[in-house]
């Protein structure tokens, strides 16, 4: 009896064709998400360090207003203290000038100062609590990157599926550090 020849070896080479093909795709797909994720943790980071900085400078700036706040206090207690030795030292029937009106003045300034310190410092924490969920996306992007990777390196589909996962989380840090 005669063997019937069927073209399986042209078959199977077709095959195995098409799941290079797919196996190609795949990884195109890993390395496109994983650039993507590149980008949104350089966005996420320069965020992060913009409001690091900012709340930074408020600080300083509340110290500052603090250092000017305890200058002028220094100043109130030289002139009260200065003004209590007049009265004290002076004899009864010399005048002694009195140093009431800048003693106000200085109490005055003083509330001023203190606001101002006090707003610098409210909004140091504005930019700190902005920039620990923008620092939490940046260390969500750089895991999701380094999962896919190893996705990439041991041609498995679930490490880049939990990649994925926690690119989704690092998107969530990054939007909720970028609003207001």
């Amino acid at each position: 009896m005669e063997e019937i020849e069927v073209p399986t070896e042209h078959l199977h080479e077709e095959i195995k064709e098409k799941a290079e093909g797919q196996k190609d795709k795949w990884i195109l797909y890993v390395a496109l998400s994983t650039a993507f994720m590149a980008v949104l943790a350089a966005v996420a980071g320069l965020l992060a360090g913009h409001h690091a900085n900012e709340a930074l400078i408020e600080r300083v700036k509340a110290s500052d207003q603090w250092n000017y706040y305890q200058a002028k206090n220094l100043k109130a207690e030289l002139v009260a203290s200065s003004d209590r030795l007049l009265h004290t030292l002076s004899p009864a029937n010399t005048p002694v000038e009195d140093h009431k009106a800048d003693l106000a003045r200085y109490e005055q300034e003083k509330e001023s100062i203190k606001k101002s310190a006090e707003e610098a410092e409210q909004r140091s924490e504005q930019h700190l609590a902005r920039h620990v969920p923008l620092a939490s996306a940046v260390t969500a992007f750089q895991i999701a990157i380094a999962i896919s990777a190893i996705s990439l390196l041991t041609h498995r589909k679930e490490f880049w599926y939990m990649g994925l996962l926690l690119m989704a989380a690092g998107v969530a840090f990054l939007i909720s550090g970028s609003l207001p």
